[in-house]
């Protein structure tokens, strides 16, 4: 993806489009070498960075030191960007600071979650230049009045509400949605509805792409183990492993030898 217009390509041409969260340049650096389309620098950076319980603690100095990092790595990747807790609340000014900010660090879109009172900020968004993904469903930021991470739009009233909101994103600009944790039929039914893609997380392969957590999915944290996630790789132990093995050698005087050491 090098741009918003081919993520409605990808959609038109039935290819599905790829998303993981990035939060570093080291990471970002890895990634740009790989099919990848694009990269989300994810509120979650609060949690899986930084150690907090929820994506409530990231500010936009946070959003913004991270989404740098990772554009100084992967300069050829579509970057999208979380607008924080409560920044679309605190009125158009600040709003429109934290979205400054944010592009201004690197990033080609922000994501904001939810569409209720956020509909006429995403359209003065989108009006003054900058690409908005929508974000529907399990919307993290929301999980205390949630009641914690549950299946969303299991009812029909629930899921006709989410069918409207997602209408009423796509009528206010957004070029992409990511639906989070709803029923898959719910899922495919938003998809042929809406002209715009959707990026699923634990709502089926209907969706036109998929979003996981990078350090979910290289399996990084052995006890986070949800249904929709997949781990393709066991990172966790293999970093151990290394680390307790340099740690022999160093105390076994078999680290650092004569190859690693300077005449």
């Amino acid at each position: 993806m090098k741009t918003i217009h081919d993520f409605s390509k990808a959609k038109t041409k039935s290819k599905k489009i790829t998303m993981v969260t990035c939060y570093d340049f080291s990471f970002a650096k890895i990634l740009n070498e790989t099919s990848v389309d694009t990269l989300l620098v994810g509120d979650s950076v609060a949690q899986v960075i930084h150690g907090h319980d929820t994506t409530l603690q990231a500010t936009t100095v946070m959003m913004s030191l991270h989404t740098a990092a990772v554009r100084r790595g992967a300069a050829d990747k579509f970057i999208v960007t979380d607008m924080p807790f409560l920044t679309t609340r605190k009125g158009l000014k600040a709003a429109m600071d934290s979205v400054e900010k944010i592009m201004k660090a690197g990033a080609q879109a922000v994501k904001i979650e939810g569409a209720d009172g956020h509909l006429s900020l995403i359209k003065h968004i989108v009006e003054s230049g900058v690409p908005v993904m929508g974000h529907l469903g399990l919307t993290p930021q929301s999980i205390h009045q949630l009641g914690g991470p549950k299946i969303q739009g299991r009812d029909s009233t629930a899921a006709e509400k989410i069918l409207t909101d997602a209408k009423n994103l796509q009528e206010a600009g957004c070029f992409s949605i990511v639906l989070e944790l709803i029923p898959s039929h719910l899922a495919s039914q938003i998809t042929s509805l809406l002209a715009i893609p959707t990026i699923g997380i634990g709502a089926g392969a209907a969706t036109d792409g998929q979003v996981l957590v990078l350090q979910d999915m290289l399996g990084m944290n052995g006890q986070f183990n949800p249904k929709f996630l997949k781990k393709y790789a066991a990172v966790e132990s293999t970093i151990q492993e290394a680390i307790q093995h340099y740690v022999n050698d160093v105390e076994n005087l078999k680290f650092p030898t004569k190859d690693n050491s300077y005449d």
